[in-house]
């Protein structure tokens, strides 16, 4: 004999079930609301990425860019501030300082954010920061360091060149971030890097931000002011003289300095001294009087004219030493 189970109506299993909702919400085992931190996890905030460069080394005149990189932004905004006074440069893509050399690049899409300084300063060097507006605020410090790039010729600012011989100048670009674009030679105004002359040869390494201009068998026709001047750099200049058949100790091959062709004068010292020891010893001879012999007063006008020559004759050899 069997026994049939009847199965119960569908609007007492809802009944039994909406009972039991109401029970758990009574005791507190249901959560009716989400916390609003449980979908701000980690990977839904905004945070920098970190591969991008903090120091930033520029060049007057050459433009600035520090570039800050932000994912998941959403909808907040990104400032730069400058740390030293924290003055506020930018928001979004817009400009809040009157210093129009500062501007905020983006693409849209983009998760790149740069400050652009037109024209830095050494000034302008210091401490920016890029800050996005969570709650609480993060940001990002970037370094700026603008320095003066300078050219140097290498060797002393004056050269001696013998006739007949090459003339060799190194030039290099101190202080440059990036190579230069070029690096040009002048003689006066005229640039001699597509000179017409023979013999010139202008070879530059832009890797090794170096220059050389050689010239060979210079003649006197060589002789001038040569002036290195590079792309993002101040120029320098040396004065070079091509000479024909000077004195040898003069004849460096451009390595000696201006003052070994000099003539140099005897010091007004050394005369003043001899002569006045001179006239001493007559004075003391004379015992101090009004009058004194003939002969004193002739060995003294024998004997001043050999002092003097003495002591030009010891400047001479020092000079040419």
């Amino acid at each position: 004999m069997s026994t049939e189970y009847s199965r119960p109506p569908l609007k007492v299993i809802w009944l039994i079930q909406l009972w039991l909702l109401l029970l758990l919400f009574e005791s507190g085992l249901v959560i009716s609301e989400v916390p609003p931190h449980y979908w701000e996890t980690p990977y839904s905030q905004p945070y920098f990425d970190n591969s991008s460069r903090r120091e930033v080394t520029a060049t007057v005149g050459q433009a600035a860019l520090m570039h800050c990189r932000v994912r998941n932004l959403g909808d907040r905004a990104v400032s730069w501030i400058r740390k030293r006074d924290l003055h506020i440069l930018t928001v979004g893509i817009l400009t809040y300082t009157n210093d129009q050399r500062f501007q905020s690049l983006h693409s849209e899409g983009s998760d790149e954010w740069t400050l652009r300084i037109s024209s830095p300063q050494p000034r302008d060097s210091g401490t920016y920061e890029c800050q996005v507006s969570t709650e609480p605020k993060i940001s990002q410090g970037f370094r700026l360091n603008v320095v003066v790039s300078r050219a140097k010729i290498l060797g002393n600012a004056e050269l001696f060149i013998k006739s007949g011989s090459d003339i060799n100048l190194t030039c290099l670009a101190m202080q440059s971030p990036v190579p230069p674009s070029f690096i040009y030679w002048y003689k006066g105004k005229r640039v001699m890097n597509y000179s017409q002359r023979g013999g010139i040869n202008v070879i530059t390494e832009r890797s090794t931000r170096t220059s050389k201009l050689l010239i060979a068998k210079a003649t006197s026709a060589d002789s001038g002011n040569y002036t290195c001047s590079p792309s993002s750099s101040d120029s320098a200049s040396v004065v070079v003289h091509v000479i024909n058949g000077e004195h040898p100790a003069a004849m460096q091959h451009g390595n000696s300095s201006a003052s070994s062709l000099r003539w140099r004068p005897v010091p007004l010292l050394a005369i003043t001294t001899t002569t006045t020891t001179a006239a001493f010893a007559v004075t003391w001879n004379c015992n101090w009087n009004w009058y004194c012999n003939w002969s004193n007063v002739g060995l003294f006008v024998t004997w001043l004219p050999a002092a003097l020559a003495n002591s030009w004759r010891r400047h001479w050899s020092t000079s040419w030493s």
